[in-house]
């Protein structure tokens, strides 16, 4: 039988050659047990997989006879799922987001059909999507805005009020459905939609919205959302209009005055020739001063992650205001969704517009810098879109949020020792800085400012030395010279297989300019570290890894959160934790045992 995942990418190939293609008999492949398999490697590394649903289900226990069962539900199609269980995190600005955990059976098949319908959507969506996509994050949609927008006269930033809460059932069926004619994949969608969700042990029906958290959730918002792409693609066409010149009245003249002083310094006289230079001289420091671009053309450019999007406008602001009008009434009327009034604005590019977390704006710089030799002055920056760091509204209450730092009676701000990480390693402490230091340093890598990160990689260090100064009940510099390197630096001396080491502190600088970033993150280390054959094949294998049995009627996987938990007491933990390896597969006797908190004995 041929590979499902290789029939995928067929079907992703075939996708891309035809936009408008239109795709049936998707569920089938719902029915194959490869793809299963593949959905179980894709989440079990996961922590997630180890949280439990609303019926306790988990990783633990895939097996064989599980995917049977699967199939068998959703081949007679008596597949029902779960509600998932809601639960809430905090947000950025102290509101509470609603999260939906599924069971972990319903996170299989809701796995397999986001790899079904990723194969038929990704090469559909537009360039200017970004959220929820491999090979694309945050990063890669800053940079289109840095090389897109240049020159932009206004931006409008864009946000729908409660995206994932507010997407309308019918509409993402009926636009799903003008792709895909699959009568029996539709109804499952629609199953998936209306399982409801658990709160407080009662049970909610859904109305509207997809969970958050949920594995589907991000390509079915992309698949809504790819309605209000194709719109703004559209306005662009009309809205676009050409230069009817591309320089303005007064650089075109200065412009014609130097090249007449150009042609006459080659026949001139030397006597001539001084005053002529001196004219050019004067010229250019008023070209310079001069506004180049005529402004006479009309141009939108639009980029989204998520449901937060961000369009420059070169035109009037009377423009910008028809255009928020615009995409106004589209979410409104066709999206059945509200566009956030509040979170809209309008902005001028020389003021910074705040889009994931960076400020952007277009500079205006009158700063000239030579191309190299022989070649003209330019205004280089002029016009450049310029990536800021935050740092007073972003980095500065992360750090207290986080008690890094302290502020005092006067205003001034101090480094503080943080007491939650005092029963911690010297080595756990320093790691836990240089995790945060690393996170924030490498998201803002690409910021025109990036150098404002010097003050709060010295605060964290600083934080990190109180801290361990605390523990150790000494003084910072005590902590310096005990773990000096000789060379100037400080770390903390750890031993390895290889010999001895240190961990330093993390430098910030390192972090500058990274060339890569996306949120599709590689498995190979995990797979590597943790399994070295698949789960089918070790399933297939049918001999269990506890007790050696090879004649029992069904195989499971037992399943951990993490190896570091497993205390080491029982033979099971003991061979977890010689193989290095969160999964196990175990006869069912075996697990039954395991799980009754009973020795399992090998011979």
């Amino acid at each position: 039988m041929k590979p499902t995942m290789e029939i995928l990418e067929n079907v992703k190939q075939n996708s891309a050659r035809n936009k408008d293609e239109v795709f049936t008999r998707l569920y089938r492949y719902m029915l194959r047990p490869d793809l299963y398999y593949q959905a179980n490697q894709n989440l079990y590394a996961n922590n997630g997989a180890s949280t439990q649903g609303v019926n306790g289900d988990t990783a633990d226990g895939f097996s064989q006879a599980k995917i049977e069962r699967i199939i068998q539900m959703l081949s007679d199609e008596t597949y029902m799922p779960h509600p998932a269980r809601r639960t809430y995190i905090q947000k950025a600005n102290g509101k509470m987001r609603p999260l939906g955990i599924p069971t972990f059976t319903d996170k299989l098949i809701q796995e397999v059909l986001r790899m079904i319908l990723e194969a038929v959507y990704e090469p559909v969506f537009l360039d200017c999507s970004h959220g929820f996509r491999p090979n694309r994050s945050c990063h890669t949609a800053l940079k289109s805005i840095k090389k897109g927008f240049n020159g932009i006269r206004w931006f409008v930033e864009g946000d729908i009020k409660g995206c994932f809460d507010n997407i309308n059932h019918s509409v993402l069926v009926g636009i799903i459905n003008n792709k895909i004619k699959d009568a029996r994949l539709i109804k499952l969608i629609w199953k998936m939609l209306k399982a409801g969700y658990c709160e407080d042990w009662r049970y909610h029906m859904t109305y509207s919205g997809t969970p958050q958290g949920g594995i589907c959730s991000p390509i079915f918002a992309n698949i809504y959302l790819h309605e209000l792409d194709k719109f703004v693609v559209n306005l662009a066409k009309d809205f676009d209009k050409p230069k009817e010149r591309k320089f303005t009245p007064e650089y075109q003249k200065i412009s014609s005055k130097l090249e007449y002083i150009r042609k006459r310094l080659k026949t001139a006289e030397d006597d001539e020739k001084a005053e002529l230079l001196r004219r050019r001289e004067t010229l250019r420091k008023e070209l310079i001063k001069t506004p180049c671009k005529s402004q006479t053309d009309k141009k939108l450019k639009y980029v989204r992650y998520a449901d937060d999007f961000l369009i420059g406008v070169n035109g009037s602001k009377e423009d910008c205001a028809q255009i928020k009008h615009q995409l106004s009434e589209f979410i409104a009327g066709t999206l059945k969704m509200e566009l956030s009034e509040e979170k809209t604005l309008i902005t001028h590019s020389n003021q910074y517009a705040r889009f994931l977390n960076y400020d952007v704006r277009v500079r205006r710089d009158g700063k000239i810098k030579r191309g190299g030799p022989g070649k003209r002055a330019k205004r280089t920056l002029n016009g450049m879109v310029e990536l800021c760091v935050p740092l007073n509204e972003k980095i500065m209450p992360f750090l207290f949020e986080h008690k890094v730092i302290r502020q005092t009676e006067d205003g001034r701000i101090k480094p503080e020792r943080r007491k939650t990480l005092l029963r911690c390693t010297d080595l756990e402490i320093v790691s836990a800085y240089n995790a945060e230091l690393r996170g924030i340093c490498n998201y803002y890598s690409i910021a025109s400012n990036f150098g404002k990160l010097d003050y709060f990689a010295y605060l964290m260090e600083y934080s990190c030395l109180k801290t361990l100064a605390g523990k150790h009940k000494c003084k910072t510099g005590k902590i310096r010279n005990m773990y000096k390197d000789g060379l100037g630096g400080w770390g903390i001396p750890y031993e390895t297989k290889s010999g001895r080491k240190r961990c330093y502190f993390a430098k910030y600088g390192d972090c500058k300019d990274a060339m890569s970033f996306t949120d599709n993150i590689s498995k190979a280390t995990v797979r590597f570290a943790y399994t070295t054959t698949t789960f089918e094949k070790r399933l297939a294998a049918k001999i269990c890894e506890l007790c050696g049995a090879t004649d029992a009627e069904h195989y499971e996987i037992h399943h951990v959160r993490k190896v570091k938990d497993l205390q080491g007491k029982e033979p099971w933990e003991q061979i977890m934790i010689a193989k290095r390896r969160k999964t196990m597969v175990v006869c069912e006797s075996c697990h039954k045992l395991i799980h009754g908190k009973k020795f399992c004995k090998t011979e």
